[in-house]
């Protein structure tokens, strides 16, 4: 079983800064892939990054440029940087940790993140 636990959420004013982090912890292997969602009150859950074992990521087209995912294998920790924050980035932000060869996914508990002047 895997337990994440999120940390690093908060209220920042338009065009600051937030780092989020996640820590796994359980059965974690270093092939999963580790991945932020987001979902914004109304809307659907959507893919902010992730970042596979070798370090490959991806990112939503919205937050390109803005945001940074990163990960410390040795750690079990998956940390995404935001920068330039908007208003329309606020939302509830979720670690998700996933098998690529399995149906196997675990979330944590989620992040709120709030930017408002």
């Amino acid at each position: 079983q895997v337990q994440l636990v999120e940390s690093g959420g908060g209220l920042v004013q338009p065009g600051g800064s937030l780092r989020l982090s996640c820590a796994a912890s359980g059965s974690i292997f270093s092939f999963y892939v580790m991945g932020w969602y987001r979902q914004a009150p109304g809307k659907q859950r959507e893919l902010v990054a992730r970042i596979t074992s070798d370090g490959s990521t991806n990112y939503a087209d919205s937050v390109k440029g803005r945001f940074t995912i990163s990960r410390e294998n040795a750690k079990n920790t998956v940390y995404l940087q935001m920068n330039t924050l908007k208003p329309e980035d606020t939302a509830v932000y979720y670690c998700n940790v996933a098998s690529p060869f399995s149906d196997f996914s675990s979330w944590g508990q989620g992040s709120q993140v709030t930017v408002s002047s």
